[in-house]
């Protein structure tokens, strides 16, 4: 089991400076919706929230699970080589998390993770996509930068990393939206924020990880991952 040292990651987005080599707790009162350590060993079918609050997903065959770094100790789920739109759509490259609880709705929300890859495409996570009743969120890496989206019904909201983050190195992505805006932590340190509020997000479209849910390859991209993640948490004050 790996030490938990990481400062909260809700809503005031202050993260150590050592969070690299650290994960946040698996169970705490910051608020946590959903905490996922990617410590599952192979042939597992099930991601469990370590938080205890029961926000369970479904593991597509295609990841690699069980992964160590020795380096860190870090235990990590691998996404095999893809490009974005390879075919056919393969729906077993995506975790699938299926709980509302993952619907910001019109609260204060932050979504924190901990990856790596070389890549310079992928969606990384969300819940819905684009065209969806009731809006969505996301994070994905075009060009290598950290992006984060939150379109609801008042508009949307979006804030990105500035800085290439594919130079296949773990980096720490924290990324908020409150009334007033969306705002991005990178490894602790930078900080970005963009002013605006999406309103109210909320929809019935599983939360996956790995890529889109809803798309063919032909008329929508899957934007398939291409990668490693530590961990992933969802709070709200």
């Amino acid at each position: 089991m790996r030490t938990r040292t990481l400062a909260s990651l809700g809503a005031g987005i202050v993260v150590a400076g050592t969070c690299l080599l650290s994960t946040p707790a698996q169970a705490d009162t910051d608020g946590t919706i959903a905490f996922w350590d990617m410590s599952e060993p192979a042939g597992s079918t099930v991601l469990v929230d370590q938080s205890g609050h029961g926000v369970n997903g479904a593991i597509g065959s295609g990841i690699q699970l069980g992964k160590l770094d020795r380096s860190t100790g870090t235990t990590f789920f691998k996404w095999p080589f893809a490009k974005p739109n390879t075919t056919p759509a393969d729906a077993p490259r995506l975790i699938r998390v299926t709980d509302p609880r993952t619907n910001p709705g019109t609260a204060d929300f932050t979504v924190g993770m901990r990856y790596r890859t070389t890549q310079n495409f992928g969606n990384v996570m969300q819940k819905g996509q684009n065209g969806n009743k009731g809006g969505y969120w996301k994070i994905e890496i075009p060009k290598g930068h950290a992006t984060c989206l939150f379109k609801g019904q008042s508009g949307s909201v979006l804030v990105n990393s500035s800085i290439i983050l594919n130079d296949g190195q773990w980096h720490t992505i924290v990324c908020s939206r409150t009334s007033t805006g969306a705002t991005m932590v990178i490894d602790g340190t930078t900080t970005r924020h963009k002013s605006g509020f999406a309103g109210n997000i909320s929809n019935n479209v599983p939360m996956t990880i790995g890529g889109k849910s809803n798309c063919d390859q032909v008329t929508i991209t899957c934007d398939f991952f291409t990668g490693d993640i530590d961990w992933i948490k969802l709070s709200t004050p």
